[in-house]
């Protein structure tokens, strides 16, 4: 195999290939892994990706952990997880309305920050297990927490003390919100123990799918095609709770009263709990990598310090790696060198004063340079997933708002309100159930794509139908089930596709951020759907003239076909965005053939540096 070095100025001169003529190249021409190099005093390596037991010992027979009798334990844990986080994020709703006396808005606006919290803080759980605790423990820590909150909910629904005054509260006082409103230490109690639970949630959230697709083996040559099934039979397990929540729990509520509801969640969470650590022999575990957040810091640092050094100075002696196949970060490979973020190269110059005892904040690896550039590129996917977040946000609290007012009978049946997000559940259920017997199939005859469509493209698939659910908006009840229906298939399609796109993609010992990325992307789409709403308020109503505004408590006087037209408008913006981002971006295996090709090439290229 060529040079893959960059050298230093007095040997370009010896070497006719590289000649002052041609001094601006890509630097992944002159970059080599070599078994001779120095390593930095105090940095040590290990052996890449290798799986350990929860000891953090070497597993002597692979054969007997992980695979997919692991993965079931993780996808139980899953879905109680998420049964309680969507029986939450609808039922608390109505909670607050029917029992606290909240307003709908104003409930709306608290349950939006509520999820938004749980999946934007989703980074912490993400850094705790990359960098320390690893993902088996994070979840075995967080599911603990998120334990408790459920079980102060369900005192907080069970206990009179914690609600305010039920009596003379018919349904319309409540309507017309002249219900005995709640005590501030009433709220103060039910916020504590609702950010209690999300903040477990948080943690368990970007672990979750990342320890599920740890259990796999990335050396066989199946890998692919079990990490594709893995992530649709995680979501599937995600929709089961879905659909779990918006039935059973709703039926519980409706039968036995909120104490029950909620104490049905707490007991579905502790049961998951108690089988996700049974299941502990089983698991395949990555060792913590330490803090990624310092790895990041120490290349800003030492590219800043760098900043003036020049590729073509006669100090430079090379890009700098640690010696032998394996990097100097615990728990990850080496990554090949790309090169775009020119300027971040430059912590990883090594120049002659770095000969003795560099600091690594001011000499970094060449992988350690890459999971930089690794975690910029990744930003514009996730992000413009932001608008379907906001458009399932609206969907999981003001359809509810619109299903209360409208008739929701159909002869003699009649759809409890709280029931009626079940619908993109059931969508999602059947859609996973056909994935690869029709989908596949059919995709891959026009795309040539093996697994029928690439990460990205289904992402961009799910983009495009969320754009035709905000589109068929109507104050029907029964119209919103195709509204929900929709709805389910952009997010089979989006967030399956994401969740897979950024496993794979992320570095090796930044997983669980990687997939926190997701999460982050969905708190900031609640937290963009309440600003949206506050502003939506503020600008569309005029209480001094009597002028509602679009988002009125009485739907029949406010236009939420309005909302749902600008919801469409951002949407198609985004997408077009998306379009771009997707059109730019390069799968890390792309990247890595691309340098393959240069090294035994040995191309010489005229780019400027």
């Amino acid at each position: 195999m060529g040079s893959r070095e960059i050298k230093s100025p007095e040997s370009l001169q010896e070497t006719p290939a590289t000649s002052s003529s041609h001094q601006r190249k890509k630097l992944s021409v002159y970059f080599i892994e070599s078994d001779n190099r120095r390593m930095a005093l105090g940095r040590g390596y290990t052996g890449g990706t290798t799986p350990v037991n929860v000891h953090g010992k070497p597993i002597a027979d692979l054969s007997k952990t992980g695979g997919w009798i692991a993965a079931l334990f993780i996808f139980g844990n899953e879905m109680a997880e998420r049964m309680a986080y969507f029986g939450l994020s609808v039922n608390m709703v109505t909670f607050m309305f029917y029992v606290m006396h909240k307003s709908f808005a104003d409930s709306s606006n608290a349950v939006n920050n509520f999820l938004g919290i749980s999946q934007a803080s989703s980074v912490l759980g993400g850094f705790l297990a990359d960098a320390y605790l690893g993902r088996y423990w994070t979840i075995a820590i967080f599911t603990t927490i998120y334990l408790a909150g459920l079980t102060g909910i369900t005192l907080c629904a069970t206990m009179k003390v914690f609600m305010p005054n039920q009596d003379n509260c018919d349904r319309i006082s409540q309507l017309l919100g002249s219900c005995e409103p709640a005590k501030s230490w009433q709220m103060l109690y039910l916020y504590t123990v609702l950010y209690i639970t999300g903040f477990g949630a948080a943690g368990i959230r970007p672990c979750v799918s990342s320890f599920g697709a740890d259990q796999f083996d990335e050396r066989s040559k199946d890998y692919k095609t079990h990490l594709d099934r893995f992530f649709n039979f995680f979501y599937l397990s995600v929709t089961v709770g879905a659909i779990v929540a918006f039935t059973l729990v709703v039926y519980i509520q409706m039968e036995h009263g909120w104490g029950s509801a909620f104490g049905a969640l707490a007991i579905a969470m502790g049961i998951s709990n108690m089988l996700f650590f049974i299941g502990t022999p089983l698991y395949r575990h990555r060792l913590p990598g330490g803090s990624p957040l310092t790895r990041v810091a120490q290349v800003l640092v030492a590219a800043f310090r760098k900043r003036h050094a020049a590729f073509s100075s006669s100090e430079l002696i090379g890009l700098y790696e640690v010696p032998g196949k394996h990097s100097a970060i615990k728990g990850s490979g080496k990554i090949d060198h790309t090169d775009d973020f020119r300027c971040l190269d430059k912590a990883a110059l090594e120049l002659k004063e770095d000969v003795i005892n560099p600091s690594p904040w001011k000499l970094c690896t060449v992988t350690q340079v890459e999971e930089v550039k690794t975690l910029v590129r990744l930003v514009p996917i996730p992000a413009c997933t932001i608008m379907l977040n906001v458009i399932l946000t609206e969907f999981l609290t003001l359809s509810v708002q619109q299903a209360y007012t409208m008739n929701t009978h159909m002869g003699k049946l009649k759809l409890p309100v709280t029931c009626m997000p079940v619908f993109p559940g059931l969508s999602i259920f059947l859609i996973l159930s056909l994935y690869y017997s029709t989908f596949v199939p059919l995709c891959r005859r026009i795309t040539g794509h093996p697994r029928g469509a690439s990460q990205l493209q289904r992402v961009g698939i799910g983009l495009a139908v969320s754009i035709l659910s905000v589109i068929w908006a109507d104050l029907s009840a029964y119209w919103l089930l195709i509204q929900y229906c929709l709805i389910g298939i952009a997010e089979v399609f989006c967030i399956v596709g994401l969740l897979e796109f950024l496993y794979e993609e992320a570095p090796d010992a930044m997983k669980s951020i990687g997939s926190a990325y997701a999460a982050l992307a969905g708190g900031l789409g609640c937290f963009a759907a309440s600003i949206l709403n506050s502003i939506i308020k503020s600008v569309t109503g005029n209480p001094k003239k009597g002028q509602p505004n679009w988002l009125a408590q009485n739907i029949n006087t406010g236009r939420f076909d309005y909302l749902y037209w600008l919801l469409a408008v951002l949407s198609v913006i985004n997408f077009c965005a998306f379009l771009y981002s997707a059109y730019r971006y390069k799968y890390r295996s792309e990247q890595k053939h691309g340098n393959d090709y240069e090294v035994m090439e040995n191309k010489l290229y005229d780019t400027p540096i």
